[in-house]
């Protein structure tokens, strides 16, 4: 970030006088709603920290490290005393006090703009580190940033900084997200979608290689005759033998085949006996499998539209959680996990996932489904906790991207899990519920 443009932002905080609320929306952003409305969100990513404005920015999680536990004790609903650039240098500093019947407290948030060395970092009036968002030890750098040291300044920059007047500074900002987040989001789409397609070309590989359940029966069939010929010409076959010349019931002479070699010739018979018992087997389940793959490869097609329409950079990560969150417990293939504020959010990608779901979910726990049409089952886990409005209508719309190919208005009808009655597999009744609409475009 240019430091004039820096310059000129911080020109149009000088009015602010109060801190409403303040809080991380993901892991390097830091959402400040001064005043009534005036919210500024300031990203300190690392090589490109910048401040922006937009009309909604979805929370990822809530964080509880401790950089935020002092966040907001130090500086939620706070008095601004004093917004100023540090030793004409990209480092913005809001100064701020907090009063309480016992006593008068103060901090400063220290916002550091410069550049792979961007930071955020919670300091008291004699400049001891209270918090960071990037903790810095003697083995790094010279400037320690650690709890309880005074914190130095940097070295001043080394060039003079040129001007770079703007016309319209909330313009700046609001253009400042677009640009950025659009790169942002378009990259991270492409990588998503080739990973997506990968293991969707995979399912559709195995899909399109499956036997046909006649040609199993007719080689089930064929091992059976094989293992009986066998049996009946088991006093002329020597052990150890791999390839036999018998005749089979009909006279004609037939050549066999034997993968290996077995001490006993009733064991090259038990071999094609269980191998026909296999292919039976599979005969009659090669539907079920085949259905399975179908279900998986339906589950990835609204995968990749639901990413290629993703409106912004939460909406998509949320898609693909963490794996340290995954590895927290065994996986279900059957279950996509998603993270909503902190709160879990589980979708059936099949029938077999929606019937897990239902085994799985407490009684207290929000089931959630399309009115009156098929659908995926989604289940939000509240661990008794009153869930948030903003995260059932997300959850909801996670139900529709990933039942409904068509954009459009849709119905979707949310209750506790205890409401929800099973009839026969995933099929349920329930009564007491409320219903929400979601538009999908």
């Amino acid at each position: 970030m240019k430091f004039s443009h820096l310059q000129q932002i911080v020109a149009t905080m000088q009015d602010f006088q109060n801190i409403n609320a303040i809080y991380r929306v993901n892991d390097t952003t830091i959402k400040i709603a001064f005043d009534r409305d005036d919210t500024l969100y300031f990203d300190m990513r690392k090589g490109e920290p910048y401040i922006f404005t937009c009309k909604d920015y979805k929370r990822s999680k809530v964080y509880q490290a401790p950089f935020d536990i002092v966040l907001a004790k130090q500086l939620n609903r706070a008095f601004v005393h004093k917004i100023e650039l540090q030793n004409d240098d990209k480092i913005l500093r809001i100064h701020t006090s907090l009063s309480s019947s016992y006593k008068e407290s103060s901090a400063i948030l220290q916002l550091e703009f410069t550049g792979k060395t961007a930071n955020a970092i919670i300091i008291d009036s004699d400049n001891r580190v209270l918090e960071a968002l990037r903790h810095i030890d003697a083995q790094s750098s010279y400037r320690v940033v650690k709890v309880g040291l005074e914190l130095l300044d940097p070295p001043p920059p080394p060039y003079t900084p040129k001007e770079f007047p703007l016309d319209d500074v909330a313009h700046f900002l609001e253009e400042a997200y677009l640009q950025k987040e659009q790169v942002r989001l378009l990259a991270l789409k492409k990588q998503k979608t080739a990973y997506l397609q990968k293991k969707l070309s995979k399912l559709e590989r195995l899909f399109d290689a499956l036997p046909s359940q006649e040609k199993l029966e007719i080689e089930s069939q064929k091992d059976q005759e094989k293992a009986s010929i066998i049996l009946a010409n088991i006093y002329q076959i020597k052990p150890y033998s791999q390839e036999l010349q018998l005749y089979d019931f009909d006279g004609n002479l037939m050549n066999i085949i034997i993968p290996k070699a077995f001490a006993q010739v009733s064991d090259m018979a038990e071999y094609f006996f269980k191998n026909s018992k296999r292919l039976k087997k599979k005969a009659l389940s090669l539907h079920i499998e085949r259905e399975g793959l179908q279900e998986k490869i339906q589950h990835l097609h609204f995968f990749i539209q639901t990413v290629d329409e993703a409106k912004d950079l939460v909406s998509l990560q949320t898609l693909f959680p963490p794996r340290n969150r995954q590895k927290k417990q065994p996986r279900e293939e059957s279950i996509e996990i998603f993270w909503i504020e902190g709160y879990k959010v589980m979708l059936g990608k099949s029938e077999k996932g929606n019937i897990a779901l239902l085994s799985k979910a407490k009684a207290r726990d929000i089931w959630l489904h399309l009115k009156e049409r098929p659908s995926a089952h989604v289940i939000i886990v509240t661990d008794k906790q009153n869930v948030p409005q903003n995260v059932i209508e997300y959850a909801a719309k996670i139900c529709v991207d990933f039942s409904v190919f068509e954009k459009g208005n849709y119905l979707v009808d949310y209750t506790p899990r205890r409401e929800v009655k099973i009839q026969e597999g995933a099929n349920v009744l329930y009564n007491k519920y409320k219903t929400i609409n979601i538009f999908k475009g």
